[in-house]
């Protein structure tokens, strides 16, 4: 792809992690801080000649190009350190002159303002501005300039033989048929000899059971939540997971799927075709890298998944991987920030193949065709969103439904059936012994505590499903021995209203 091609990209493009755009020569100060935070993330381009709000290619004087070119040299090399080498090109647009400063990412991080020093120098990329690194930062840039990660580190508060980590073993051996010995932990290097004695490292810390690691990892954990509408306020269900881990995602997913439905689309023959709301294999996927990539550096953050009613996001600590495209979900991307770990999750089989995580999410999300994926950086984090599109469709259907049952409650409904279930208790168990899930004449009459098929379980039925308020689960065929009463949305929203919810 050519430069100008590339620029008819870029100017539909929103700034962020990769691209700046300015109509005219920013500080020395400003320059200087771009070009530094790009170096010590993904890399990324500097646009001279560019408005950005609204977009517009303003240009430069062409008498102008060649002083701005020196200028903006001068200036990365004499305001930064270690030296960046920019990539500096003129681009002509429909007539009208463009500087393009490309930057690659660096391999001696951290790169930091020559007057400030590192400490106070050091400048990372958050969405679309530049922010002073934290120390925990520049030690994971540091970390980073080593190829070393911060979970192949050594603790020196306890020795191995201290480190409590037996759910950890019967995990291993349940996953692996292994048992896990102290040959496996070294070649796994979860540990390593420092001066004749077996440290752990902080992979093996957080794979334990032991105190240490909620002393030095409390906030190696997932907070999940599930909320009433659309914005974070009232909890319906919450449950912190802090155990190790190598268990951490499987009980998050599982929460999930406590708070979403599964529902029957049609039918082969006489089995019935279920499918879930949201595409759960998508979304184990996204909980697996939430837990395996996140920055366990980082104090004070834990990973957050959020159920509304319209959507679920998972945040993680950390940025994503400089080397990772979202947007890019089919070229089998993978970048380890987890070193020991990973090699752990893959034995585990929580990780089933290097670089094909995104690949399973596109690849599901092409049934799911109102379900819209969307990520973002909020702060030093990684968020990923999976929107239901049909939603407010779904709202307004439901709102004129329930304003049609609320006009024949004030008819036949409210004079003849609702009088009946306020008299006769029987009506309501049924409906709602029929909100879990579909259940059989026979299951239903057990949940009643009744021994046997009662005539009189045999009328309600009749009744409820001559309302409209249930529904046999296999339509054609009313005789089968596999068939089910299902509550309808009408029965839904009937139980509601004469429960006096909204």
């Amino acid at each position: 792809m050519n430069q100008v091609t590339k620029l008819k990209e870029i100017l539909n493009q929103p700034e962020g992690r990769r691209l700046e755009l300015k109509v005219e020569l920013p500080t020395s100060a400003e320059l200087a801080k771009s070009i530094i935070a790009f170096a010590n993330d993904a890399g990324g381009e500097f646009y001279l000649g560019i408005q950005d709000n609204p977009r517009k290619v303003v240009g430069l004087d062409e008498e102008s190009l060649i002083e701005l070119e020196e200028k903006i040299s001068s200036i990365i090399h004499d305001k930064c350190a270690p030296i960046i080498l920019p990539e500096i090109m003129f681009l002509n647009y429909e007539g009208k002159h463009i500087i393009v400063v490309k930057i690659h990412k660096g391999s001696a991080p951290p790169y930091f303002l020559k007057s400030k020093g590192a400490n106070e120098g050091t400048y990372i990329r958050v969405g679309s501005t530049n922010r002073q690194a934290s120390p925990e930062i520049i030690a994971e840039l540091e970390r980073q300039k080593q190829n070393v990660s911060f979970d192949c580190e050594l603790v020196y508060q306890k020795p191995l033989n201290e480190i409590s980590i037996n759910s950890f073993k019967e995990h291993f051996f349940d996953k692996t048929g292994e048992k896990l010995t102290m040959q496996i932990l070294s070649k796994l290097e979860l540990f390593k000899q420092e001066q004749g004695n077996e440290l752990p490292t902080n992979a093996l810390i957080l794979l334990s059971d032991d105190k240490l690691r909620n002393q030095l990892f409390p906030y190696a954990k997932i907070e999940c939540a599930r909320f009433k509408g659309t914005i974070p306020g009232n909890f319906i269900d919450q449950k912190t997971i802090d155990s190790n881990v190598s268990l951490q995602a499987e009980q998050a997913f599982q929460f999930v799927l406590r708070h979403i439905s599964q529902s029957s689309t049609d039918y082969t023959g006489v089995y019935r075709n279920d499918r879930w709301e949201y595409p759960i294999t998508a979304i184990r996927e996204v909980i697996r890298n939430a837990v395996i990539h996140r920055d366990y550096s980082f104090s004070g953050k834990d990973i957050k998944i959020a159920i509304f009613d319209n959507k679920i996001e998972v945040t993680s600590p950390g940025k994503l991987m400089p080397s990772v495209d979202f947007s890019d979900m089919e070229s089998g991307q993978s970048d380890i920030r987890n070193k020991t770990l990973a090699p752990v999750f893959k034995r585990l089989g929580i990780i089933e193949q290097w670089g094909n995580g995104l690949k399973l999410i596109k690849e599901e999300l092409q049934a799911y065709p109102e379900i819209e994926l969307s990520w973002k950086e909020p702060g030093v984090a990684f968020r990923v969103t999976f929107t239901n599109k049909n939603y407010e469709q779904q709202q307004e259907l439901q709102q004129e439904l329930q304003q049609e049952l609320q006009q024949e409650l004030q008819q036949e409904l409210q004079q003849e059936l609702q009088q009946e279930l306020q008299q006769e208790s029987l009506f309501s168990k049924v409906l709602m012994i029929l909100l879990d899930k579909p259940k059989s004449r026979k299951e239903i009459s057990t949940e009643l505590g009744q021994k046997s098929i009662s005539g009189q379980l045999n009328e309600i039925l009749k009744r409820l499903q001559d309302k409209g308020l249930i529904d046999w689960t296999i339509k054609d065929k009313p005789r089968s021995s596999k068939q089910k009463f299902t509550i309808s949305q009408k029965g839904d929203l009937f139980l509601k209203l004469i429960n006096g919810e909204k």
